[in-house]
């Protein structure tokens, strides 16, 4: 007779603690919880860059919306200066209009800061007048749209305004 045990059947064999397909579910766990880690590892990274270029994205559209609104303001006084008052007359009530939406559109992603818009608000109050100067082809218009167009720009730049010698 053999001293050799006899094989063991499959119903033996089975680990203590495996799941299904003899599995061990803690192990699964595991290897789950390192493929979260080196996702979160490369998923990080790449989210922090994309909210900073978000970010960057933004402040450029906002210095964009408010060089438009001056670009149109002089482009308004240049027009008046030659003598084009109707225009000029449209640049400066688009200007306005777009100043008005711009002050009045108060959000986290407005185009001016709540300092500025308490600076250009003032601009607002001449409106009427030069828009009747311009719709008259009152040559005076183009004295008053320079003016305008100097306070807009002091207004929107963080600079001080240089001093006059």
């Amino acid at each position: 007779m053999s001293t050799a045990k006899p094989i063991a059947d499959h119903k033996t064999h089975a680990v203590a603690g495996a799941g299904f397909f003899g599995i061990n579910p803690r192990r699964i766990g595991v290897y789950l919880a390192i493929a979260l880690a080196i996702f979160l590892l490369g998923f990080l990274p790449m989210w922090i860059k994309a909210r900073m270029a978000a970010s960057q994205r933004d402040a450029a559209q906002q210095e964009l919306r408010v060089s438009q609104m001056q670009n149109t303001l002089s482009a308004a006084t240049i027009g008046a200066r030659r003598g084009e008052y109707e225009p000029a007359r449209q640049m400066a009530s688009d200007f306005f209009t777009t100043l008005r939406t711009e002050i009045d559109n108060y959000t986290d992603a407005s185009t001016l800061t709540p300092s500025q818009r308490d600076r250009v608000r003032p601009l607002l109050d001449g409106r009427d007048d030069i828009i009747t100067l311009l719709s008259r082809s009152d040559p005076a218009a183009a004295e008053r749209l320079s003016d305008l167009y100097v306070s807009y720009r002091q207004a929107t730049t963080s600079a001080p305004p240089a001093a006059n010698n």
